[in-house]
């Protein structure tokens, strides 16, 4: 059994005879065609050389012989020649709608490249449902968003190393010099060097079984035995936010039975809980909602992006800060379940000493007595 690999060309029109062109298929072609190698090479616009070596070397590939090679005689296929030339038609023919459409996606992903009014943003971000909506609204708009969920941390991690234009993450509302949200990402942002853009206001919560049939109330009733929780991965902005609400509780990990499981996204969180496979998780409330379970609002939080000071100019992210200023982003905002349009400040470069106010905290200094 011979494994396919298939390819395709970036040409001015498309080619009607095949839907996928393949070279070997073509010298077979037009050599039964032709009925030498010499007019099958012209044909192709080739050189003989290049046509009869290309010809011996997929024999020896195959392990079959694909032409007679007799010396005086028309050129002609061999009978395994014929049955693969005829395989690769039926097989063309059988599969066109199929390689039609192939055919048609790929050239209008292609179609962005050539589109000079187009832009595509790379953007690597902790999962959220407002992000999904902005990707759809703004592709009709020729901003086409190249969304990678993962955690927050290596969201912004991925930013300073190149490897996208822009960074999502989200924190409470003015975290203290000592949060957890501090000592997560004060190493990662720098004033001066990234430059913060509102997005979404968002509300976080436990989401729980439908109707709520233990009555969880908040995040003490976690420690009751037998209740199972379904956490985040380490690094995503929802874990460091659970870390924080218990460390502001006085709460210890310890204390929860599951807080070492993860889930990678707040849908898998309300999937989880939805399969009763965990009776609580943190997430948002949109994910609580589309499931059709139970939400227990906790903290509201905000949803920034970033990106580098030096890419703030780009078209990308000017047509991005365009999106999100506009009345329609807000409207869409409103209505997803645990947002606000309305507190967003979506589309406003913000400033990063002012939304995260933990580089304008000083240590106090310690006077020196002398003995």
């Amino acid at each position: 059994m011979h494994n396919v690999e298939l390819s395709y060309l970036l040409t001015p029109e498309r080619r009607k005879d095949a839907l996928i062109r393949n070279p070997l298929m073509d010298m077979l072609h037009a050599v039964r065609e032709q009925g030498s190698i010499s007019r099958a090479a012209k044909v192709l616009d080739l050189s003989y050389r290049h046509v009869w070596g290309a010809l011996k070397d997929w024999e020896q590939t195959l392990g079959r012989t694909l032409i007679v090679w007799d010396k005086g005689q028309r050129a002609r296929l061999t009978e395994f020649g014929e049955k693969l030339l005829w395989a690769e038609r039926q097989a063309q023919a059988r599969l066109a709608p199929q390689i039609e459409a192939l055919s048609s996606d790929i050239e209008r992903a292609f179609s962005t490249a050539f589109d000079d009014e187009a832009h595509v943003l790379t953007l690597y971000a902790s999962h959220d449902a407002a992000l999904s909506a902005l990707r759809e609204q703004a592709g009709a708009h020729g901003l086409h968003l190249d969304i990678r969920f993962m955690g927050s941390v290596d969201a912004i991690a991925a930013l300073n190393a190149g490897r996208c234009m822009m960074a999502g993450f989200h924190t409470l509302d003015q975290p203290g010099a000592q949060s957890v949200s501090a000592r997560s990402y004060r190493s990662l942002l720098k004033p001066g060097l990234h430059k913060l853009i509102g997005f979404a206001h968002r509300q976080q919560g436990l989401i729980v079984a439908k109707n709520n049939p233990l009555g969880i109330a908040g995040l003490m009733d976690l420690r009751r035995p037998g209740l199972r929780y379904i956490n985040r991965a380490e690094g995503t902005g929802t874990r460091v936010l659970l870390d924080e609400l218990l460390l502001k509780a006085g709460m210890a990990a310890a204390d929860i039975q599951g807080y070492q499981s993860q889930e990678p996204s707040h849908t898998a969180v309300a999937q989880a809980i939805a399969s009763h496979a965990a009776d609580a998780g943190l997430g948002i409330e949109a994910a609580a909602r589309e499931k059709g379970l139970g939400f227990v609002p906790l903290v509201q939080e905000r949803y920034h992006l970033v990106c580098l000071k030096s890419e703030l100019p780009s078209p990308p992210v000017q047509a991005l800060l365009q999106q999100l200023q506009s009345r329609d982003w807000q409207t869409t905002l409103d209505g997803l379940p645990g947002y606000s349009g309305r507190l967003a400040q979506s589309g406003k470069v913000l400033s990063l000493r002012a939304a995260l106010p933990w580089w304008n905290y000083r240590t106090p200094k310690i006077k020196k007595t002398s003995l």
